[in-house]
Order: C-alpha cells, then sequence, then structure tokens
C-alpha cells in the first residue's frame, strides 16, 4: 500500500490515503463493466426492433448495423454514477453543490440522449435537434455551470452565458459529426475524458468535484464501447450516444478550475477538445464557401475522409487522429496551472490511455479471429 500510495502522490492526487480515488476508479470499472456487457444483448434487441442504420445510397453499410449503442453508454454512466454517489456518502457527505451539478449535467444528457435516439430511429428537422442542443446548453448557463470572462463591463455575465451556450452547442455537434468511422468517436472521448479527469483529481481542481466522477464514469463507458466498435464494429453510438458524449465533455470541461476566467485562460480547455473543433470548423468553411448549408449538407470532407482518400484503412485513420487527439490532450495538460508534478502526470496518463486502448483493441482483434467479421461502415456527416 505505501508503493502505491508513494506513485499517488507523486502524481499530485487529492488525498491519496483517502477513499476519493478508490471511489472514482470504481465508478470507472462499474461503468466500463455494465457498457462492455450489456452492449451484445442490446445489439441484439435493436437488430429485432429495427434499431439500426439501413443501407441506402448515403450509407456503406451493406446490412442493418444497430445504432443504439449510445443507449447502453448513457446506461452505463447513469448507473455508475449513482451507486458511486451512494457510496461516497457513505463516507463523506457530498456537497450539495457538487450534486447540483452532477444532477444539471446528466438532466441535460438524458435529454439530448432522447432527442438523439428520436433522430435515429425516425429523424429530426436539423434546426429541430439544433434547438434541442441550444436548450440543453441554456439550463449550464442558468444553474451556473458556465464560461466565465471578466472584461470588467456590466454585460460579462451576458458575454459568459452566451460563450458557454456556443461552446456546448459547438463541441455536440463536432464530436457528432466526426462519427464517422469505426471507433473514432469512441477513442477520442475516452482519451478526452482521461486526460479532463487527470487534471480534475488534482487538490487545486477538487477530487470530490462533479466533473471528476462524471468524467470517470464516461472514459468507462467509452473504453467499453469501444470493445464492439472497432472496425469492423458491432454496434455504433449513434446520435443519441454523441450527443451525449459531446454535451458532458463540453459541460464537465468548463466546471470549476477546470475552466479559465479569461479568453486566453480557456486555451487548455479549447486544446482538451481542438481535433473535433477542428474537423468541424473546416467541414462549415468548405460547406459556406460551395454555398451549401453545413447543417442539412451531408458529405465526405471531413479529415477521416480525407485520410481514407489517400488510401489509409480505417483501422489506420482512427490510430492516427486518436494520435492527434492524444498530443493535443497531453499539451492541454501541461499548460494547466497548480498541477504539483506535470511531467509524472503527462507521462503516466499518456502510457495509461495508450495501455487501456491497447489492451481493448487486443481483445476486440482477438475475437474477430474467432468470428467471420462483417465489415461495416458508419454514415457520412
Amino acid at each position: 500500500m505505501d508503493f502505491l500510495y508513494n506513485i499517488l502522490q507523486s502524481l499530485g492526487i487529492n488525498d491519496p490515503g483517502g477513499t476519493g480515488w478508490l471511489a472514482v476508479a470504481f465508478t470507472f470499472l462499474i461503468a466500463w463493466g455494465i457498457t462492455y456487457l450489456f452492449m451484445p444483448t442490446v445489439r441484439s434487441f435493436a437488430l429485432k426492433v429495427g434499431w439500426a442504420d439501413q443501407p441506402n445510397a448515403r450509407r456503406l453499410n451493406k446490412e442493418p448495423l444497430p445504432n443504439a449503442g449510445g443507449l447502453v453508454i448513457y446506461a452505463g454512466v447513469i448507473a455508475a454514477l449513482v451507486l458511486a454517489l451512494v457510496i461516497v456518502s457513505i463516507f463523506k457527505p457530498i456537497r450539495p453543490d457538487v450534486l447540483a451539478q452532477v444532477l444539471t449535467i446528466l438532466l441535460g444528457g438524458s435529454f439530448l440522449v432522447l432527442v438523439g435516439f428520436i433522430d435515429d430511429q425516425f429523424g429530426l428537422h436539423p434546426y429541430i435537434r439544433l434547438l434541442a442542443q441550444v436548450l440543453a446548453a441554456i439550463l449550464l448557463a442558468a444553474s451556473k455551470i458556465t464560461i466565465s470572462v471578466n472584461f470588467g463591463t456590466p454585460i460579462d455575465p451576458i458575454f459568459s452565458g452566451l460563450l458557454t451556450i456556443f461552446w456546448v452547442v459547438a463541441i455536440t455537434n463536432a464530436i457528432n459529426l466526426m462519427d464517422g468511422i469505426d471507433g473514432l468517436v469512441g477513442g477520442i472521448s475516452f482519451i478526452t475524458a482521461m486526460s479532463l479527469l487527470a487534471v480534475s483529481a488534482q487538490p487545486a481542481y477538487y477530487t470530490w468535484a462533479a466533473a471528476t466522477f462524471i468524467l470517470a464514469a464516461l472514459g468507462g463507458a467509452a473504453l467499453g464501447f469501444l470493445r464492439h466498435n472497432f472496425h469492423p464494429s458491432r454496434i455504433i453510438m449513434g446520435d443519441a450516444g454523441a450527443y451525449f458524449f459531446g454535451y458532458v465533455l463540453a459541460a464537465t470541461s468548463i466546471i470549476g478550475k477546470l475552466k479559465g476566467n479569461t479568453v486566453f485562460a480557456l486555451i487548455p480547455t479549447v486544446l482538451f477538445l481542438l481535433l473535433p473543433v477542428l474537423d468541424t470548423t473546416q467541414v462549415f468553411v468548405r460547406r459556406l464557401m460551395a454555398g451549401k448549408n453545413p447543417l442539412k449538407t451531408p458529405g465526405k470532407d471531413h479529415l477521416h475522409h480525407r485520410l481514407l482518400d489517400l488510401g489509409l484503412s480505417q483501422r489506420h485513420v482512427v490510430f492516427v487522429l486518436w494520435g492527434i487527439s492524444l498530443v493535443c490532450n497531453l499539451v492541454a495538460i501541461s499548460l494547466k496551472k497548480d498541477i504539483k508534478n506535470p511531467s509524472m502526470l503527462i507521462l503516466v496518463t499518456g502510457i495509461g490511455i495508450i495501455g487501456l486502448l491497447g489492451f481493448t483493441i487486443w481483445r476486440r482483434t482477438r475475437a474477430l479471429g474467432r468470428e467471420k467479421p462483417k465489415v461495416w461502415s458508419q454514415k457520412e456527416n
């Protein structure tokens, strides 16, 4: 135990001799286990009831591809957080502000899961989806989960609220639009959640804060999902899962000291999600320049499409973009203040992420060796 205590202390983990880090680890494992174990059952049920992307001129899959993975991700996160908070409350009272933040983020995320699921199965007008995202973002702003900027003017609160709404809607859409090939968004979400978790677990960022538990659950669910989604995938997350990942990552990145109180201080926050931001930005600019509505015009103009056009396989494209995302996240960690030992934290976070992803891919590859795989492709965005 002394060895483990010394490691946690060297990483700057808050209260390494206490139970906080155990609760966070428990949250991660429960979310991972539930998502991993129940995904095949939901896949079979989805095929029976028709919750699947059907082959058509816009999609490349030749057979129905279940799109209900987001429901399992959502269930895994909720179950892990409920169990963790119940157990934590036995040892230490949960601060009312922490509980309020958790419930607020989960409420907004639940709303978008519902909207995304309806869109997956029946289709919704793009502006209805956008309105739902704005409403979910307003919920955060109204609950004081905002990007705080201080220019010393009377309109600072209004500007902070508008910037928060823009950030949440932009990241939610960025994650959803990037969900074009197997394993891409699941891996990027896992990398980002684990990197943000590494920062939120520092003493200056409050281990018992809402972001820490939510990120642990989200990271575990993403890893459990990847076991079934790495190419060739057996199930995809759909808009329900992509909206949930995007919204929760956007919200947790602006809680407490994970955010900054000036525009320039927000640079590390943007770096955590830089790849989805850049991808969506270049897509929107290109579509606008072509005179197209970016929200209503799908196409093969994302970064992963361009890499596929260069001759890379789906797996190689995913590895390249995962690598870029990991580098961006580690750089973001290095720019955060109040970290006790940033070099050690970056090293361990990077090794941990690579190790867990590697283990998941190895397990998926072994499973493929025992079955005849069907090659699926996801929708264009």
